[in-house]
């Protein structure tokens, strides 16, 4: 009988404690929720940002369509929520924020820059080529979005060079994995990589480079045509290049007249790291 009371009083004890959580918890949130006027909430978002306060910020601009959600204000507080996010460097967040904005606000004047935002926040995510191209490819599309919607913006000149840059990572990632392959003799492997940045970004530094690449794998194959005819394409587009000249070196046995120096491929066997 004793124990039961004991239990009893135990259970009172903690359902007050339980209750008490839950009163000072209620009484926090009413404190943090203070109602302002909708103009006042923006304007400490913006000077969080100026500030360079970004979580400050976008916690403003939330708090802006929390408590306006109907007035104009919300819907620049979304955007500018997103951006703040950004610069953050919370890029979850800022494409989650600009995903709902363009989703409740699909003719929105500022639409055009909600979609390179969203870029953006993929863009600054490339890192070297040795990471995974995932993020690369995400950023590529989100660019070429912009660029086929807003093809005669500001936003789209800025996503042309970008693209540029995008595709030059693409390319240089695919050497890699085609240098890789050589390395272990797996000529077709490389073949298809050095194939692919000469076929898919043309305009991109890598393409020398890949032309003697596949010169190279080819003649390592004993596919000496093929060799010459890359070589020729190779002399044709890029005369001047150190590339041409050892492609050239390769396929004829020697330098070309009057070429004096050691080529490329000479000073790597001489001790240099071929790739």
């Amino acid at each position: 009988m004793r124990l039961r009371l004991q239990i009893r009083h135990a259970r009172r004890v903690l359902a007050a404690a339980a209750l008490a959580i839950l009163a000072a918890c209620g009484a926090r949130e009413k404190q943090d929720y203070v109602e302002r006027p909708v103009e006042q909430l923006y304007n400490s978002g913006v000077d969080a940002l100026a500030a360079e306060r970004y979580a400050t910020a976008a916690r403003a601009f939330d708090e802006v369509e929390r408590q306006h959600p109907y007035s104009a204000w919300a819907t620049k507080a979304q955007l500018m929520a997103a951006y703040a996010h950004y610069q953050n460097n919370k890029y979850d967040d800022a494409i989650v924020a600009v995903d709902r904005f363009i989703q409740l606000n699909p003719s929105n004047r500022d639409v055009g820059y909600a979609y390179y935002l969203k870029a953006l926040c993929f863009y600054e995510q490339i890192t070297d080529v040795q990471r995974d191209a995932r993020m690369t490819e995400l950023a590529l599309r989100a660019l070429e979005e912009v660029l086929r919607r807003f093809p005669d913006s500001a936003y789209a000149r800025d996503a042309r060079l970008k693209i540029d840059l995008t595709h030059d990572h693409l390319a240089g990632k695919e050497m890699e994995v085609g240098r890789f392959y050589m390395g272990r003799g797996q000529y077709v492997g490389a073949i298809n990589r050095f194939k692919t940045v000469v076929d898919r970004y043309q305009t991109t530094s890598h393409v020398p480079e890949a032309l003697h690449r596949l010169v190279e794998s080819y003649s390592a194959l004993g596919l000496a045509a093929e060799a010459e005819r890359t070589a020729a394409v190779l002399g044709h587009n890029y005369p001047g290049s150190e590339w041409y000249l050892d492609s050239h070196a390769l396929v004829t046995g020697g330098p070309m007249p009057g070429e004096n120096k050691p080529g490329l491929t000479r000073r790597i066997l001489r001790g240099l790291n071929p790739f």
